[in-house]
């Protein structure tokens, strides 16, 4: 069978809602996917290997930090860094994270949380893709519920010294500085009494106490580094402290910043399933020798998918409008992540189905694509917290 290269997939005219800009920054990553991912991404998953090569070649275009002005970042709007996340999770669910990992959960705290010296020090280098950064907020027991988390930052003179373990670490060994989420004894200076808060803390990884290893084994994003982080009395100066952190709210603003890139990525993982079934539908002959597309179960499953996807493109496109006009609350960004990973994994199933058992191989990008969002289903905010977010916005009852 003829080797099926993405067509793009645009049912309604999509096209005509963005400008100029926007478009052009789509298809730059779209090229950019097509010519130096899909060649080797297989690969990349059968070995477990993250593409590494491509980091300087990201950087290039501006993807990391994408939608941070200043200190060499593209300065894009939330609609084109959405669609450079579509098109990079078209390609593959681990390169995404890895991009939303170094952006969303890394530059944009320490751009948003961090002081001059931090920002000058960490921004520039992290956009050029000279140094790479993780996120170490999730726990071995602590994954929906932050709050519950271990670690522990103790202020020791002019220094902090941190103890905890992080578990599902996006880029966590091959990862510079890691964004260290901690609770903290701050001492309220009326009462003298102490009370925990969480803070953020940047943590080289080359100092003692500071461990990482690789999480091995994984059926799903596979062309991604996932590790544990463990600290043990790991020292670090006060001035690696984020200043501006304080209380659960500051990570969980670092994570929708990641969700709204998801939301997107979403449906470039649906995208590619899709016009991967639908070209082998019309290609794929059986009784009477005619198309599989002909028939009309086939055709309903290829109705359902293009109908969802169509949906879920109107949906991160008004997001990404509310974002850039300041407008966006976080129900939002957990309807898109919620609605649209679970819509890619039905588009996923269905286009496996359609492939029969050719849909197992990687011959086809399907399987590779169903396992990855498993994983994305989970992280930054499982499917139920979500739903349980959005229930508590429109009843203003919190059900957690």
């Amino acid at each position: 069978m003829p080797a099926i290269k993405f067509r793009g997939v645009d049912f309604i005219g999509l096209d005509t809602l963005l400008n100029d800009d926007e478009r052009l920054v789509r298809d730059t990553a779209r090229h950019f996917i097509e010519d130096n991912l899909i060649p080797i991404i297989e690969e990349c998953n059968r070995a477990g290997r993250f593409p590494r090569e491509l980091v300087k070649p990201m950087a290039d275009l501006g993807f990391f930090g994408a939608s941070l002005q200043g200190y060499g970042c593209a300065g894009m709007s939330n609609i084109e860094y959405g669609l450079v996340t579509q098109e990079l999770e078209r390609g593959d669910s681990g390169v995404r994270s890895f991009v939303s990992v170094q952006s969303a959960l890394v530059m944009y705290p320490i751009y948003t949380f961090g002081s001059d010296d931090q920002k000058n020090t960490w921004l520039p280098a992290m956009q050029k893709g000279e140094k790479l950064g993780c996120f170490g907020l999730t726990e071995p027991d602590f994954g929906s519920n932050p709050g519950g988390m271990r670690t522990r930052a103790k202020k020791v003179g002019k220094e902090y010294v941190l103890d905890g373990e992080k578990m599902w670490i996006t880029s966590g060994t091959i990862a510079d500085v890691a964004v260290i989420w901690a609770k903290v004894e701050d001492e309220n200076e009326n009462d003298r009494s102490k009370q925990e808060t969480i803070r953020g803390f940047l943590v080289e990884t080359d100092r003692p106490g500071f461990k990482a290893s690789d999480i091995h084994g994984k059926w799903s994003l596979r062309a991604s580094v996932t590790s544990g982080l463990s600290l043990q009395d790991v020292h670090i100066p006060e001035s690696n402290l984020l200043p501006g952190t304080g209380g659960l709210k500051s990570p969980l603003m670092c994570l929708n910043q990641a969700r709204y890139g998801i939301s997107w990525g979403a449906v470039g993982a649906a995208m590619a399933c899709y016009d991967c079934a639908l070209q082998y539908s019309l290609l794929r002959k059986q009784f009477r020798d005619q198309p599989i597309a002909s028939h009309q179960l086939v055709q309903e499953k290829l109705t359902w998918m293009i109908n969802e996807i169509t949906k879920a493109q109107l949906l991160v496109l008004q997001v990404g409008r509310l974002k850039d006009a300041g407008k966006v609350e976080h129900q939002h960004i957990s309807m898109a992540k919620r609605n649209n990973v679970w819509m890619a994994l039905e588009c996923a199933r269905l286009s496996r189905d359609i492939l029969g058992a050719n849909g197992v191989a990687d011959d086809y990008p399907i399987m590779r694509h169903l396992m990855n969002l498993e994983s994305v289903k989970t992280y930054e905010g499982t499917h139920d917290i979500h739903t349980l977010i959005i229930g508590a916005s429109v009843t203003g009852i919190d059900a957690f």
